[in-house]
């Protein structure tokens, strides 16, 4: 796990997993501001205990507001255990995911039957006192502000922050993996998945005045409106491509669907590009974005 300054108070810290192909893959944020520490989605509980000690290494010694972009557990499944070490810090949590860091075990428990061995390896979540965690939309920082904005589509619980020019966008542009030329980016599009509200999300976020995106896979992007744009296409196009397999009754199922998207989805052009492990790791989560899409289908 490394620290990485990117802005004068603004650093992205590597949430490394044991897992063959978790790495550079999970972002967490820490920025400083008038006096006021700020941590966007620790990250898994496993590595709790390392990401401390990163923080401990950039002189933190307080953390004032854990912001979660969103409930899963690579996001905030350590929220629990980082007040342990920070007792102090409020924690803002959409308030449909407020319940399940509270009494976390649900969660826990459909986590485990989604991820199998991949929860496993982000531990086990700990319970956030109810005392610690609200959702506020404005945060005041003396002179400045967070603003929480809900842009449900990967999660409905799902909520990027605006602080200045800088936009936390947990996973409503995409998933991105940098490579030596260029990059790698896929949707992220877990079940359960709406089209519209997706759209909807990306349009309010491609809507925002900033200069920085902070993604939460993987590091972060200073060309906003191409990164919207691109992930509004990229969504259609998926979404088209799931939709036609389905109409001609494609098996197996998503790798018919994975096939011809690595082919066809240019934003898919850094496939052959990425490491063996990562793209093991990727076609995991392809398919599950795949099988999201799908049950809208099946809804629809």
């Amino acid at each position: 796990m490394a620290i990485q300054q990117i802005r004068d108070n603004l650093y992205l810290i590597d949430i490394d997993q044991a897992l063959e192909g978790f790495r550079k893959f999970i972002s967490a944020w820490l920025y400083r501001i008038n006096g006021v520490t700020l941590l966007v989605d620790p990250g898994p509980a496993s590595t709790i205990p390392y990401l401390v000690e990163r923080l401990k290494q950039a002189g933190v010694d307080r953390v004032d507001h854990v912001l979660l972009t969103h409930i899963h557990l690579d996001h905030a499944g350590g929220t629990g255990q980082l007040l342990q070490y920070f007792p102090d810090a409020k924690v803002n949590c959409h308030p449909k995911g407020i319940a399940h860091m509270v009494a976390p075990q649900k969660l826990w428990e459909e986590s485990k039957k989604v991820l199998g061995k991949v929860a496993e390896a982000y531990g086990e979540m700990a319970p956030v006192p109810e005392s610690d965690i609200s959702f506020r939309e404005r945060i005041d920082l003396g002179g400045a502000f967070i603003e929480a904005i809900e842009t449900p589509g990967h999660a409905p619980h799902h909520v990027s922050y605006r602080v200045g020019e800088i936009l936390f966008a947990g996973e409503i542009g995409g998933v991105y993996v940098p490579l030596d030329e260029g990059f790698y980016v896929r949707p992220a599009t877990p079940p359960p998945f709406r089209h519209e509200t997706f759209r909807e999300s990306i349009a309010k976020a491609a809507g925002l005045d900033v200069s920085l995106l902070c993604l939460g896979h993987y590091g972060c992007r200073q060309d906003a409106a191409a990164l919207f744009e691109r992930a509004r296409r990229q969504l259609d196009f998926w979404v088209g491509t799931v939709e036609r397999h389905f109409r001609k009754g494609s098996d197996p199922f998503e790798e018919s669907v994975l096939a011809d998207l690595i082919v066809n989805d240019p934003d898919m052009s850094g496939w052959q590009s990425l490491p063996k492990d990562i793209r093991a790791r990727e076609r995991n989560f392809c398919f599950n974005s795949i099988r999201g899409i799908r049950g809208y289908l099946t809804k629809k």
